[in-house]
This record gives C-alpha cells, structure tokens and sequence, in this order.
C-alpha cells in the first residue's frame, strides 16, 4: 500500500510546491525563463551536459566493473542519456534510473547487483556533492551561513543529532552483519559491494574525479543560466546559492526534477539580498537547460525503438517463409531435410 502511495505523494508534493511559488511570484518568473534563452547559451549548457552525461557513465562503468558486472563505457553513455530524458520527461524523477538499473541486470543476468550498480553510482555523486555544498555553505557568506550565526543554538544541536544517528547506524550495521538472519546477510552484502565498488583502491580515485567533473558542470550550467537570466553577481556570490538548489534537487519531491529546486533558488536569492523572482526564472533556466542536455536520450529511445520493431517485422518474416513439417508441426532447417530424404 505505502509503494503504490509514495510516488503520488512525491508528484503531489512537486506540484503543491510549484503551485505555491505561482501563487507568490506570480507567472511572470517563469515566462521569462523561457524568454531569456538564447541559442549561444543552449549551445554551452548542452556541451556541459555532454562532459557531465560522459563522466556520469564513466563513474557507472567504474562501479558496475568493481562488483563483478561487464559494462562498455559506449553502451553506459546511451543508457545514460536515456535515463536522463526518461527522468526529464516523466513524472517522479528515478524512471530512468530504474530502467537502466533492470536493463543492464536482464543484460548480465543479475537484476538485484546491477539494481545496487546504481544506487552505488548515484551515492557517489551524492556524497562529492553533499561534502563540497556543506564545506561552502559554512564557510562562504551566504543565507545558511546568516541563520548559522543566528541560531547557532539550534544547529549545534542539528549537527550533534545527526552525528549521533551516524553512530548508531554504524553500531547497528556492525552488529547486524554478525547474525545469520537475511537481513544480516544483506548488510554484509551491501557492506562488500561498498568496498569493492566505490572503496576500492582501483576505483575510488576515478569515481571521485568523475563525481567532481559531474558537479562542475553543474554549477557551470547555473552560472550559464544565471547569466542568461540577467544576473550579474560574483561567482563567489552564485556558488552557495546554486549548491543549495542542487542539495535540493536530491529531495524526492518533485515533476520531472521540477519544484524543490525553482522553491529553493528563489528563497536563496531572496535571503541573499538579490531577487527572489530573479532565482526563480534562474532555476527555470536551468531546468530547461538541463531537458535540452537531456535530448539525445530520446534519439536512443527511437532508435532502440526502431530497432525492435526491425527485429520483430524479420523474425516474422524468417517464420512464414521457413517450410513446416506436417508430421510435429515444427520449421525443419535445409540439411537435416536433406538427410532425412537421403536417409542419413
């Protein structure tokens, strides 16, 4: 019950968000995200959206490698692409994901590692981005910095909360592991494929490196959107603003990707001391952007598209044409009719 629930709550929550930022900027912000692009700036953000895709099915092939898995760096770029429009153009965001995740598995005869493959992947972007947003966000004069110093209180507390949970967490995978249970087998699992797929000495520098291109481009296409959209601040400015709307990127309620990231960029840049309608049409931008860099995904979905239906027009074809045998029913090749009638 609560899987066929959550992904209508995540779509609800997108549109409750992108509902709201309506009812409060109005629909100007986001009329004027379509109108500031220009073809020099797609141009640029889709070339970004090029290093980062490569980069991105560079870290998957590391990962996939690492657990055992075979994964061609030119086979992991399409599927990426396609994941990436599948994610851009549904609802919910994972779509993509979870169908190259299950076709790599039918691929290699492993669903449930190349379903972890993935996770593993996206953990290792997550975790790159998680490290340089906090390190910049508290160091970097910027709105999070302000309410740090504000309620620093309550943020020791926040901080000590979460570390303790870490502990706990650990404690209990460390205890876990120990039984014979199914879920102790799990962790375990989980716990080897951590090591070998991202902690591994042959991997780890290439994910990392992959991970901090990845998030590169991210923050590039901001600062292409941001020009784009009329802003002229320092860059030293934009950065923690366009960290945070990534860090809100991640949260998983949204349309498409759309909603916490256009909420977020307008409250950054309005707590900034900049426009907060201007943040919004920067995240439109940048959602647009990131849709156009996506594209090429669609031209792997016609094509594999075409492809089958190629496949399944010859394997018809092949079958009305093979002559039957009337005794089992059943095509009977060329030589062994031959050696039937010559009685070998």
């Amino acid at each position: 019950m609560t899987r066929s629930i959550w992904p209508w709550l995540r779509l609800l929550g997108g549109a409750a968000i992108l509902a709201v930022l309506l009812w409060r900027l109005g629909t100007g912000a986001f009329l004027d995200g379509l109108r500031v692009i220009d073809a020099p700036a797609l141009v640029a953000a889709f070339t970004i959206g090029v290093v980062t895709t490569v980069f991105s099915a560079w870290r998957w092939c590391l990962v996939a490698r690492g657990l055992g898995l075979r994964l061609s760096l030119r086979g992991a770029i399409a599927d990426y692409y396609k994941a990436l429009f599948l994610n851009a153009a549904l609802p919910g965001g994972v779509i993509g994901d979870v169908d190259r995740a299950v076709k790599h598995g039918r691929d290699e005869g492993d669903v449930a590692k190349s379903v972890r493959a993935v996770v593993l992947e996206r953990t290792a972007g997550q975790i790159v981005l998680i490290g340089v947003g906090v390190t910049v966000l508290v160091t970097v004069p910027s709105p999070v910095l302000t309410l740090l110093d504000k309620h620093g209180a309550v943020a020791a507390t926040i901080g000590l909360a979460v570390a303790a949970a870490g502990v706990l967490v650990l404690v209990a995978c460390r205890r876990l592991r120990q039984g014979g249970s199914r879920v102790a087998s799990a962790v375990r699992t989980t716990l080897s494929e951590i090591r070998t797929g991202l902690l591994a000495r042959r991997n780890w520098p290439g994910i990392t490196l992959a991970s901090t291109v990845v998030l590169a481009g991210h923050l590039a296409t901001f600062v292409v959107a941001a020009r784009a959209a009329g802003s002229e601040a320092a860059l030293l400015k934009l950065a923690p603003l366009m960290l945070l709307a990534l860090l809100a990127m991640s949260l998983p309620l949204n349309i498409g990707g759309w909603g916490p990231r256009e909420a977020v960029t307008a409250w950054a840049f309005g707590a900034a001391g900049l426009s907060a309608s201007q943040g919004l049409t920067i995240a439109v931008v940048y959602g647009v952007f990131a849709f156009v860099a996506a594209l090429p995904g669609a031209i792997v979905v016609l094509a594999r598209a075409v492809t089958r239906v190629r496949v399944v027009a010859a394997t018809h074809a092949v079958r009305a044409a093979a002559p039957v045998s009337p005794a089992v029913g059943y095509a009977v090749p060329q030589e062994r009719r031959e050696l039937v009638r010559t009685g070998a």
